[in-house]
This record gives structure tokens, sequence and C-alpha cells, in this order.
């Protein structure tokens, strides 16, 4: 982001302040590095405290509404108290690690519609807090998750859209309050299927990965044939091969439902 004025319970002549990344692309598990360099005005300013944080836009439902909410999903406080000179640019190093959860917003080479990542940078000054505007980054599939959306590729599936939605998902090892929905448009040859939904929720050894068809509200449960849950080690994905495993279990279900 550029400078910005920062003018709360400091009136005119005030410092500003910019984030700047030295990297926006990023993995699940990764660091993102940057500074926040603050300019001081025409006074001498006391920073109370400064800290950076990752959000994202989030939907939520709420009886027959549904609406988008900013989740702030971890913090970091950068150091304690400090005091700009009038004039003076301070600048202040971090590294903020990406929780192993954080969702996807890049594949195939392009921004997943709707997912909206940044980098939040907030000051403390004089007890009130002035938070800047989000720094966006890009984060990338591990390897593990890349193996399962190119097997879906494969098999002639198409990338429909994606979305983040505040709750849980019962048995898997989610931490996090939100969990990514990416959805596929099967091929002709899945003429009786609607569409897939896909899920990754990983830790630093291994993932949950969490697949239901055609999803429709009361229709399907954790325990019908339509929805399927496994575990993936983050390192020995390459045993397995994924496009002949998600045909198997599509074309056992179509099967028993004669879509196909």
């Amino acid at each position: 982001m550029g400078f910005k004025k920062l003018l709360a319970a400091m009136g005119a002549g005030g410092a500003s302040v910019e984030t700047v990344l030295s990297e926006v692309n990023v993995v699940p598990g990764g660091v993102v590095q940057g500074e926040v360099r603050i300019q001081g005005g025409s006074v001498p300013q006391q920073i109370e405290g400064l800290s950076v944080g990752l959000q994202a836009k989030v939907e939520v439902e709420s009886g027959d509404q549904e609406y988008k909410q900013d989740i702030e999903f971890t913090k970091v406080r950068l150091g304690g108290a400090f005091e700009v000179q009038a004039g003076a640019v301070h600048v202040v190093p971090f590294g903020l690690e990406i929780p192993w959860e954080t969702p996807v917003t890049h594949f195939a080479g392009q921004h997943l519609h709707g997912m909206h990542i940044g980098v939040t940078t907030e000051l403390e000054i004089a007890r009130a807090v002035d938070a800047g505007d989000l720094d966006p980054i890009n984060v990338h599939p591990l390897p593990a998750q890349q193996a399962i959306l190119d097997a879906f590729g494969q098999l002639g599936f198409r990338f429909r859209s994606a979305d983040m939605e505040r709750g849980h998902i019962r048995g898997t090892r989610q931490q996090l309050p939100f969990y990514q929905e990416i959805e596929f448009l099967p091929p002709q040859q899945y003429h009786g299927l609607n569409q897939v939904e896909l899920t990754f929720i990983a830790d630093g050894r291994e993932m949950d990965v969490v697949l239901e068809m055609d999803k429709k509200p009361g229709l399907f449960s954790e325990g019908s044939d339509t929805y399927r849950s496994f575990t993936v080690g983050l390192h020995d994905y390459q045993n397995t091969n994924w496009a002949a495993y998600l045909n198997e279990w599509i074309a056992s279900v179509g099967s028993k439902r004669n879509w196909f």
C-alpha cells in the first residue's frame, strides 16, 4: 500500500505508514516477509504498539441471510513501544508465518475469483488503533494439494468457483474459524453429476482432503457415499495415482445411483 496518513488521536503533522512485502507469492506453511515503514511527521510521535496479521474475506450464513466478513486469522506484535522523531523514517522488518490451513488463492496460473487474503498492519497510537489497508498475498498450492488439483484436470473437470465459509468441518484437524471450498464442474462422461466440492485442511505433516458430490442442503450427510474424507501425507502423496483414485470413487457412486 502507499503511505497512509495517521490522523487518529494526533491531528495535523502526524506520521504516515507504508507496508512493503518482499514477496507476495507464498504457500501454506511458508513465511511472508516485509517491512513496515513509518515516516515521521512534523512533530515527534509515540507509537505504543505495532502488529501485522493475515485477514480473509469469508462468507457467513445467518438464518436466511448470507454476508461477507473480514476475519483476522493470525496476528504478530512487532516489538514494544517506540518514538518516531519528526521527519525520521522508522523501519520495522517482519516475517509472518502462513498457517498450514490458509486457503489457496491461485491455481493453474489464475487468481481464484472471490479469494481475498492479505496482510494487515495495525498501529496503536495514544490508546487509539489505526489500521492500514490490506496488502494482498498470493497463496499457491502445496505440492500435495497441486497433485490432487491436477488429478481433477486430468479427468476433465473444470474449475467453477471457490469460496471461504465460516464454520467447522467435523472430524478434521481444522483450527481456523473458516474453510475453503473449491468447486469443479464435471466432464461429459459424468453427465449425472452436477459438481464436486474439494476442501484441504493441512498441518505440517499431512492434510485432510474432503470431497463432496453435488452438494444440496439436507440431501447429503457425512455418512453417505457422496461424501469422502481421507488423509494425505505432505511428503508421500506421490505414492497414489490420484486421477485413478478419484475416478474410481466417482464411478462407484455414479453406478449405484444410475448417473452414468
